[in-house]
């Protein structure tokens, strides 16, 4: 992870919106007549971010809940209350799709801004099959309307709604037998994901809709071991999920079950910052134990933040991730959590050209300089839809998907 391939005074060739040559600058310039060029002197040139664990579309927001944790609420003291996941679900079921979409929109403006050029939607705020189907459509309009593209996720699983309160294992049936196969059937998701946690889905119920969600044709990821020891690593090595997300309290045996069924670990240092609980996933002991290790923001109305390049500055504070195994992990790493490593990730031949001009001299600059935007320019799919001298509105929407 700490091996960045780095080439100094590089050069990279576009065409067609892909990659076409990587190598030294005088190299490059020998084997190409260029019709335009970006002088990135004094700069750095990397991929584009992938975030591989958002929660995008919502409605409303928690800002008192912020207030509560401040004062020492934990997180399941709010949700066992009404509160957190479940007074977003209040919110979101009576939004409107056109609501949701600016919204959403809107997120990804900002993403961009700072670099992310692919990211992962997840539903579950809407906790019933016409919402949550409603909630997958706005992400699949999202992906056609705006230049980042938007991978989507199916959570109905997010939490138990407050109609099915003491009645978990109906709620389960409903995503079971109703949720999974209306979304299956729509192909409105590429994943199915569960918060696999004490008080939420049990192991058994877990594995019960990850089976599900298998059987028709979903790849799974987990929510797990974000509030204690419970298993979740244990059960996404048992069945071979493409990840496992937070890992706070993660045994050894779990995370040596998953680095040896190649289980990627999506960590989330913002939400473990926001949760103010203290604790952080053990990033080191991951990949010591050969974890492959991605990095989220987790995106969401408790965690609110849409930038990739301060989840690295967590990472490197509070995990003690090196610069360039942070890099590698919101880059590649988590191009490999949404299985898209052969198209985005890194700065290969062939590959889409999605790349962040950086306003500093060397790699090292994220993480040691946070909380500005250090990004110059965006290039998604070899278009720069990210400058500082123009208007990200007016770029995004010139460059969008539907306007090609």
């Amino acid at each position: 992870m700490r091996e960045l391939g780095i080439i100094r005074n590089g050069c990279l060739a576009i065409k067609d919106g892909r990659i076409w040559a990587v190598g030294k600058t005088n190299d490059i310039r020998k084997m190409v007549k260029a019709e335009n060029i970006i002088n990135a002197s004094g700069k750095t040139v990397m991929p584009g971010f992938v975030d591989p664990h958002t929660h995008l579309v919502f409605a409303g927001s928690r800002e008192e809940e912020f207030q509560m944790r401040v004062e020492g609420a934990s997180y399941m003291e709010i949700l066992n209350s009404g509160g957190g996941i479940l007074k977003t679900v209040k919110d979101t079921r009576k939004s409107s799709v056109d609501g949701l979409l600016g919204f959403g929109l809107n997120t990804l403006d900002v993403m961009l801004m700072y670099g992310t050029t692919t990211v992962e939607a997840k539903s579950g705020y809407g906790l019933t099959t016409k919402d949550e189907l409603k909630i997958l459509e706005v992400i699949k309009r999202l992906n056609q309307l705006h230049a980042v593209d938007v991978v989507p996720t199916f959570m109905g699983a997010h939490a138990i709604p407050a109609e099915y309160r003491g009645n978990t294992e109906e709620y389960v049936r409903l995503v079971v037998d109703e949720m999974i196969p209306a979304v299956a059937e729509r192909k409105l998701a590429e994943f199915c994901d569960v918060f696999c946690e004490k008080g939420v889905f049990s192991l058994e119920q877990s594995k019960k809709i990850l089976v599900a969600a298998k059987n028709h044709g979903l790849k799974l990821k987990i929510h797990a071991d974000e509030m204690s020891q419970f298993g979740g690593a244990e059960l996404a090595a048992n069945l071979s999920a493409v990840s496992a997300e937070h890992l706070l309290f993660s045994s050894d045996a779990g995370l040596k079950a998953m680095a040896e069924k190649g289980v990627i670990a999506v960590l989330l240092p913002a939400a473990a910052f926001s949760l103010m609980c203290g604790r952080y996933a053990d990033a080191r002991k991951m990949v010591d134990f050969g974890v492959p290790v991605a990095l989220g923001t987790d995106f969401n109305p408790s965690c609110w933040t849409e930038n990739q390049q301060l989840v690295i500055a967590f990472a490197c504070y509070f995990m003690h991730m090196t610069p360039a195994e942070a890099i590698t992990a919101a880059t590649i790493n988590a191009a490999h959590a949404l299985c898209m490593a052969d198209e985005i990730g890194s700065l290969e031949v062939g590959k889409k050209a999605d790349i962040i001009i950086l306003n500093v001299p060397n790699h090292v600059f994220l993480g040691y300089r946070f909380g500005v935007n250090l990004a110059d320019k965006v290039i998604k799919n070899g278009r720069v839809v990210v400058d500082e001298e123009t208007n990200i509105a007016d770029t995004v929407k010139l460059f969008s998907k539907e306007l090609e």
